[in-house]
């Protein structure tokens, strides 16, 4: 999808509608639900919403200010505050910054708007996956996630499709050269952000280097 100001109207239309589709999930999460593991490493569930707030509560100077206590590590910085928020903050207010922040114009480093829509859609996704739920991301969005993979994403995101491809089941996307690797594109979304999903969702040959243990 070129980069075209009607192009642009879209993908933000798609993002307010996924905030404000995962608010009403988060919203009936039981307690236990807050405090399970996630698909990020190392984050319970309310790690990962607390996170996914960050860029709208914390300002540039202040989001600066945290890399430098974080020694310059992004990483370090945003574990550091989804930490802290987690804490400090309610599930119920945890929730209401997703939602009340559904228009948002905030973007991360690099890549704009779709950007920003992959990280509200993986980071449902590291949610809704590990708790077992059953939503489906509208195809639309994961299709315009999916061709927005490249070698630079899949690297900062630790991804290693060495000698794999990528198949999608749903959608006619593929990426990669290989041994083909295949699941329907909401999964394969996950493993193109360097996450572990579920044993059964994937088959080909090799698939289990990408399935958590």
């Amino acid at each position: 999808m070129g980069k075209t100001p009607g192009n642009e109207r879209h993908i933000r239309a798609e993002i307010a509608a996924e905030r404000q589709e995962l608010a009403d999930l988060f919203a009936e999460l039981r307690p236990n639900q807050w405090d399970a593991p996630s698909l990020c490493a190392g984050w319970r569930v309310r790690e990962v919403v607390a996170h996914m707030s960050l860029g709208f509560r914390h300002s540039l100077p202040r989001t600066l200010l945290e890399i430098v206590r974080a020694r310059g590590s992004l990483h370090r910085m945003t574990d550091r505050c989804a930490r802290a928020d987690a804490a400090a903050f309610p599930t119920a207010e945890l929730v209401a910054h997703i939602r009340d922040n559904a228009r948002h114009p905030w973007t991360p480093p690099v890549g704009g708007y779709t950007s920003a829509l992959g990280h509200d859609v993986v980071h449902g996704l590291d949610v809704t996956v590990a708790l077992g739920l059953s939503r489906e991301v509208p195809r639309e969005r994961v299709r315009v996630l999916l061709e927005s993979v490249d070698a630079k994403g899949l690297a900062f995101f630790g991804a290693d499709l060495t000698g794999v491809e990528l198949r999608a089941d749903d959608l006619d996307w593929r990426y990669g050269s290989g041994t083909p690797v295949h699941g329907a594109a909401q999964d394969l979304l996950l493993v193109a952000f360097g996450r572990r999903v579920p044993p059964g969702r994937l088959r080909g040959e090799g698939c289990e280097r990408y399935l958590l243990r």
